[in-house]
């Protein structure tokens, strides 16, 4: 048994210092970021189809939430309705975006396990 006057009487095991516990929550920020970056890349790199209007309109977006292509059926461009084939538009973009934005949500939950650290620029 030691004794230190900083730290009295101890047993030869001391814990770690405040510096030992920041470097090892830096490297497990490091570890968790690289962790994040990976499942980004993996998300980014994947393709996300909606199709509306029973097939007359497809979207398809990738994980970085770009639309890559969008597809119209002829039997969907009625010059009488074009308001409808606008609709028809809009909801199989902002579908394939919503799942495109949720998968990058659940692969970044299964990281983070759910804490928002948005404001940590992580």
């Amino acid at each position: 048994m030691g004794y230190s006057a900083r730290r009295g009487f101890s047993s030869g095991n001391l814990k770690s210092t405040g510096a030992q516990r920041q470097a090892e929550v830096q490297q497990k920020i490091a570890q968790m970021q690289e962790a994040m970056n990976n499942a980004q890349e993996e998300v980014e790199a994947r393709s996300f189809t909606a199709s509306v209007g029973g097939g007359a309109v497809e979207a398809v977006a990738n994980g970085k939430k770009e639309i890559v292509s969008l597809a119209i059926k002829p039997e969907a461009v009625d010059p009488e309705d074009v308001e409808m084939l606008q609709d028809l538009v809009v909801s199989a973009v902002n579908e394939a975006l919503r799942q495109a934005g949720d998968a990058m949500d659940e692969a970044m939950d299964g990281i983070t396990g759910g804490l928002n650290l948005s404001g940590f620029n992580i």
